[in-house]
């Protein structure tokens, strides 16, 4: 049945979003101390290496074989962009707060989509759009200490992750696992020719060292957990699912850099997170009438 959700699918995602927080909260230690991209870099890299080691024998050449590779290269270009954005904006913002204000994505994702794949906008989708927008006002606040430039970077991360997740849409028929690679290879070959302009200390601390490859293993994992949860059920049954990172992020904030959301940023998560919940759940009522999709792989 397409709207069954098995445990162990759910698990996968709710342990995804776990890995993606854990990225998050070490790269915002680290952020104080390292060039960003020296961050952005070694998290692809990482995945790179990994997929390449994990699918390259038994894939071979049909692992870089695409019919779209300008929208393959794009894909990993926005996300290379958004990266930058969300890890610099970690330096000064809560993780609970830049993480609520990323997950516009959704409500960006139902405009670019109107615009660029001629959706319908319907009134349950637009009741989304303004429920998102208010939302995001309450997380940022303007006129208040909140409202800063990290804020705004965090947003227009959002508006182009909206970009990357057309795309993916645009390149739904292509092997997930191949489109995974794309991903981390263009990001790592962007950013690899960029290091030696980096102000990266000699003697970087073990301990640091070993934050860095954990933040690549972690982005890794979370991404595997992905592929295979959606190879066990429907990505519009997983998605309400993936706003356990919310919560994860409220929680290894406050555990790691002491961080609590005030009232109206935590009723401004509340509120971000209930439509996209609603959302997901409208979608998916309405998709079981349709055949299923393949899934998009961030």
């Amino acid at each position: 049945m397409q709207g069954h959700v098995p445990l162990s699918a759910a698990l996968m995602i709710v342990g995804a979003t776990l890995c993606f927080t854990s990225l998050d909260t070490i790269v915002k230690h680290l952020s104080v101390t390292y060039p960003v991209l020296l961050l952005v870099w070694a998290r692809w890299l990482f995945q790179a290496v990994a997929t390449a080691v994990w699918l390259g024998p038994k894939m071979r050449l049909d692992l870089v074989r695409t019919k779209r590779p300008l929208l393959q290269i794009a894909r990993g270009v926005t996300i290379v962009v958004c990266g930058l954005l969300f890890m610099t904006a970690l330096k000064s913002l809560p993780l609970a707060d830049a993480t609520a204000l990323n997950y516009l994505s959704p409500v960006l994702v139902i405009i670019g989509a109107r615009l660029y794949l001629r959706e319908r906008l319907t009134p349950a989708r637009i009741a989304f759009i303004v429920a998102g927008i208010v939302g995001m006002l309450l997380v940022v606040q303007p006129g208040s200490e909140i409202f800063r430039g990290a804020s705004l970077l965090v947003l227009v991360g959002a508006c182009i992750y909206a970009s990357y997740q057309i795309m993916t849409r645009l390149a739904a028929d292509e092997n997930p696992r191949v489109s995974l690679f794309y991903l981390s290879l263009t990001a790592s070959v962007l950013t690899t020719p960029l290091l030696p302009f980096l102000d990266i200390p000699r003697n970087m601390p073990l301990a640091d060292a070993a934050l860095v490859c954990a933040a690549g293993i972690l982005g890794t994992v979370g991404h595997f957990l992905f592929i295979l949860a959606f190879q066990r059920a429907p990505a519009s049954a997983l998605t309400p699912f993936t706003y356990m990172q919310l919560v994860w992020a409220m929680v290894l904030g406050w555990i790691v850099f002491g961080d609590l959301p005030d009232g109206l940023s935590t009723v401004g998560m509340f509120v971000i997170a209930g439509s996209g919940l609603a959302m997901a759940l409208v979608e998916r009522r309405r998709g079981r009438s349709l055949p299923p999709e393949p899934p998009a792989v961030e």
